[in-house]
């Protein structure tokens, strides 16, 4: 009897390895469905068990009302990532692999419309026509595609076209604790790419509807809807898509990127996509590390702004230039996000609560942002007007600070410090009022000769608009000239500087 039971154990047994076998060995086939079911659901997740085969980022159809990303792939449970509503979903329902990755509509007919992370129309005007679809998630161009970084991306913003100057492709942090302008720049740059033939994608991450609302008819009044794409994702949304949003954003630009074109893309803001990451990890039982981020969160930033390049000839010679933007708390750099964006970046701009109590505007701290490209990617032009005003600008501000202990200064001390007042006046902007990079230079011009020097400080924003009103008129061959890269010598500038001091001289007149 025993010799019976224990042959019809090895015959069990050798029955269920076949079985096993056979299973594993089965592959996905086009027209064979496989599906599985919902094992539990969690806020924004599901685990699906059965569901053999699945491909990284897959799309899944659950129960034929939800969609889901399968982002952990294991031998035995499926992790999915909802995406959307899905009040429907319970455990026990069906889940279907779709055979196709996630991926968004891409091509002309994007610009001008609002869509979600997964391409949809969410301005109310109809279905987006696309050229093609491409997946979000992509590999980042090889090393010996590209090319370095040489073509300005003007911002308008005199402070960082002068002291932190972009390039186009490179990418750039915006960073600096809430409601201190971090968008408001983002933005003006946007609207200043009008007729540069830039393409702009601008990602809102979690944000709030209102303020999406805000930045889209913002775009609208100064026209540049025309040659922009907003994808939102709001904070009511799930955290898939909210993660999701970034991909889906590069996705879009490097369609015109590989056609040849120069873009821009705005990722804001990556710290509420770290957030949605840590929430999705953490619910799929992925071990958290410092400060109870997952230790890849390193990866998932680096993998989507290393998309962002500029190509070589041999592959169209097109630009993506990344600017995200991340926020920070009680003015902490060295927090853990913060930390790792800076060092995947090429650079960073750095926002200061206190001058934006100030009221100096934009509130760059020019001590405390950098750009790694540099000079290399300036204007000529800019060389010649900016090359020691950053550190005199920075000497200007140890003045200032020690000249409020009440110490007794010397002449040459106090004209140094009445200078640099003049200087930061200079570098204040309003919003949405970009100028070109021949206006910046005639500023710049004027002020480092000494223009500006007897005017009062609170009349300086009268008086650059009386020198811009007649300098654009009177120096339109300079004007042109520096548009074009040229260097300008020294008797264009002693030009420059004799036709501003004639324009105040006019007005006083």
């Amino acid at each position: 009897m025993a010799e019976n039971d224990s042959t019809l154990s090895k015959a069990l047994g050798f029955v269920s390895d076949s079985v096993d076998e056979a299973v594993s060995d089965f592959d996905f086939q086009p027209g064979v469905e496989r599906f599985g079911r919902v094992s539990s659901i969690g806020s924004g997740v599901a685990r699906i068990k059965g569901l053999t085969g699945v491909m990284a980022d897959e799309l899944l159809d659950i129960g034929g009302s939800a969609t889901a990303m399968a982002l952990d792939v294991d031998e035995k449970f499926t992790g999915a990532v909802l995406l959307g509503e899905a009040e429907q979903v319970e455990a026990g329902t069906e889940a279907r692999r779709t055979g196709r990755v996630a991926d968004v509509p891409v091509g002309e007919g994007m610009l001008g419309r609002v869509v979600d992370a997964l391409g949809k129309p969410l301005d109310g005007r109809g279905p987006a026509r696309s050229e093609r679809r491409l997946p979000v998630e992509r590999p980042a161009p090889a090393i010996m595609d590209r090319d370095p970084v040489e073509v300005p991306l003007q911002t308008g913003l005199k402070v960082i076209d002068a002291l932190i100057p972009v390039g186009r492709g490179q990418r750039e942090l915006i960073l600096g604790d809430r409601q201190t302008g971090k968008t408001s720049i983002a933005l003006d740059t946007i609207i200043n790419q009008r007729g540069r033939g830039l393409v702009c994608v601008y990602c809102a991450v979690g944000k709030r509807a209102s303020s999406v609302t805000k930045v889209v008819r913002e775009l609208e009044e100064f026209g540049a809807m025309d040659y922009t794409t907003v994808v939102v994702t709001t904070e009511e949304d799930a955290a898939g898509m909210q993660f999701l949003a970034p991909y889906a954003a590069t996705s879009m630009a490097e369609h015109f990127m590989e056609q040849g074109r120069d873009t821009l893309v705005i990722y804001d803001d990556l710290t509420r996509h770290a957030r949605a990451y840590r929430e999705l990890s953490l619910l799929l039982r992925r071990p958290p590390g410092r400060e109870a981020f997952p230790g890849d969160i390193f990866y998932i930033h680096s993998r989507l702004l290393e998309r962002s390049t500029h190509l070589n000839e041999d592959h169209g010679g097109g630009s993506m230039t990344a600017l995200p933007i991340v926020e920070t708390e009680a003015q902490n750099l060295s927090a853990y996000i913060p930390t790792n964006l800076i060092s995947i970046t090429d650079g960073q701009i750095y926002l200061s609560p206190t001058l934006f109590r100030k009221g100096i505007l934009p509130a760059v701290d020019v001590g405390r942002s950098v750009s790694r490209v540099g000079g290399k990617t300036q204007l000529k032009a800019y060389r010649a007007v900016a090359g020691d005003l950053r550190l005199s600008y920075s000497q200007f501000e140890e003045l200032e600070s020690f000249s409020r202990f009440g110490t007794r200064l010397d002449e040459d001390t106090r004209k140094k410090i009445e200078r640099g007042r003049r200087v930061r006046e200079v570098l204040k902007q309003p919003r949405s009022s970009p100028l070109s990079a021949a206006q910046q230079v005639f500023l710049l011009v004027a002020l480092g000769h000494g223009v500006f020097d007897e005017r009062p400080v609170e009349g300086l924003a009268e008086d650059q608009q009386r020198i811009l009103g007649v300098l654009d008129e009177s120096l339109n061959d300079l004007a042109q000239s520096i548009l074009d890269g040229d260097a300008i010598d020294d008797e264009s500038i002693e030009r420059i500087a004799t036709e501003a001091k004639a324009a105040l001289s006019e007005d006083e007149g």
